[in-house]
């Protein structure tokens, strides 16, 4: 007993309270640490981001706008968009998301929303308006409320359609024939036309005349019947005005052809678009039905895009030359291939074949900008020219491209020479014109009178 005395007396005073004081400043240091960077993300400040549609500036009638809102820290607790105009205000959307956790991720970190609008039903009149969106996230700043972006857009709100005034139209058509449609605008719109059994013939200004427009038409070589004809103008705030015309349709009788494919003309051709397209496998055979059809719709495809886009400028005059020669096959002639006397394949000859001596001129049909100059599979060696306002004209079967990409011509310029290039059995040309990418016979396009009565008269009237 005397002994644990005298240790305890040989023990240094205040050590363990000193210990014990170090482990509790740690403590309480470790807490406020703790509290701290609770703090810090309890309290963010960073606030919502709200990202709108591009180019919104007008409201129609009705329709949707397409936003989003995020957060990246404590994510988003509510999305409200509200349109307001003279102290009247409708509330459009309203989004709100339950907590899911404390501290980052309280919330969604990006909403997506496609808000509907109805101005007509909400009795807003046409004029200047403003769309409020307000975000607000999961962060306890701003007296627990959390952090808040508001957005406001001035918007105009347009429900009036624009007026058409018609001119003229096309009165007598055939398929693969072409023509044009006259009209007037009230108002500046985005996209205007023709629209043809579906199929919309943009519009272009007619010069030194304001606010009036031509559209150039077409039908397909297949057409059966005109289901829809009409003049269409959509604004900026999506209103849509149409004018309806009518047009006599006028049939022909269709032209069909016969094509005996032999093993001497596989064994001349396929090395060539085996250069092209060595994906090709099987026989000669199946590498000849892979270009017919596969290759053709791939080359159907680029023409289409290439005529998608056209000089808003007329470019052309008169006539489109036709080369001298003799016709070899015509436009809209409906082929059957054969091959050991069975039928392999139909397609359709989209275009007329004039052959002339090897290695003619081949000379720009009417004045025009080169928009293609390069190998196209079963057209082999091409050349596209864009006359302007969506009038295009294309040879194939070149020998060699004299014309650059880019290059404006003249009528009459030599552009290229004949050959047997792509799907040619023989030297000669295979011509065609196309209206916004649509084949249509060229025997109207070489027509002077055709020219007069269908375009060109009509054009002098206005």
């Amino acid at each position: 007993m005397a002994s644990e005395n005298k240790l305890r007396s040989n023990r240094p005073p205040g050590k363990a309270s000193r210990i014990g004081r170090k482990l509790l400043f740690f403590v309480i240091l470790l807490a406020v640490g703790a509290a701290a960077i609770a703090g810090l993300v309890l309290f963010e400040r960073e606030k919502p981001t709200v990202t709108v549609q591009d180019g919104l500036e007008y409201l129609g009638r009705s329709g949707d706008i397409n936003l989003s809102a995020s957060d990246g820290k404590s994510g988003l607790r509510s999305l409200v968009v509200v349109l307001m105009q003279d102290g009247k205000e409708q509330e459009l959307h309203r989004q709100s998301f339950d907590r899911r956790q404390w501290f980052y991720g309280a919330g969604p970190s990006r909403t997506d929303a496609a808000v509907s609008y109805d101005t007509a039903r909400a009795k807003f009149k046409d004029g200047a308006a403003e769309l409020v969106i307000v975000a607000r996230d999961f962060s306890l700043n701003g007296m627990f409320k959390g952090n808040e972006t508001i957005t406001r857009l001035p918007v105009q709100i347009d429900t009036t359609a624009p007026r058409i005034a018609l001119h003229h139209a096309q009165r007598y058509i055939r398929p693969g024939g072409g023509g044009i449609v006259v009209y007037d605008l009230s108002e500046p719109v985005e996209v205007h036309g023709a629209v043809v059994n579906g199929r919309l013939f943009k519009g272009f200004p007619v010069p030194e005349l304001e606010n009036r427009y031509i559209a150039y038409i077409a039908l397909p070589w297949d057409s059966g019947k005109i289901e829809e004809s009409r003049v269409i103008a959509t604004d900026r705030a999506g209103n849509e005005g149409q004018a309806v015309f009518s047009m006599i349709f006028k049939n022909v009788p269709g032209k069909s052809d016969s094509i005996n494919v032999s093993d001497g003309f596989l064994n001349a051709k396929i090395p060539e678009f085996e250069l092209h397209y060595p994906e090709m496998t099987g026989s000669q055979l199946d590498k000849y039905l892979y270009v017919n059809n596969e290759v053709r719709r791939m080359n159907a495809e680029t023409i289409a895009d290439i005529c998608s886009r056209s000089e808003p400028e007329r470019l052309w005059k008169d006539r489109f030359l036709r080369m001298s020669g003799q016709n070899m096959a015509g436009y809209a002639e409906q082929r059957t291939y054969y091959y050991a006397g069975k039928e392999i394949d139909r397609q359709v000859h989209l275009g007329i074949d004039i052959a002339s001596t090897t290695n003619a001129e081949i000379k720009a049909a009417n004045r025009g900008k080169v928009v293609l100059a390069e190998y196209l599979g079963i057209y082999g060696n091409t050349v596209i020219l864009d006359h302007g306002q969506g009038v295009f004209s294309l040879y194939s079967h070149l020998s060699r491209i004299e014309a650059g990409l880019g290059e404006i011509v003249d009528q009459g310029a030599v552009i290229a020479y004949s050959g047997m290039s792509g799907m040619a059995g023989g030297d000669h040309l295979h011509f065609s014109m196309l209206i916004h990418g649509l084949f249509v016979t060229p025997i109207e396009w070489w027509d002077q009178h055709w020219i007069d009565v269908n375009i060109q008269d009509i054009l002098g009237q206005l």
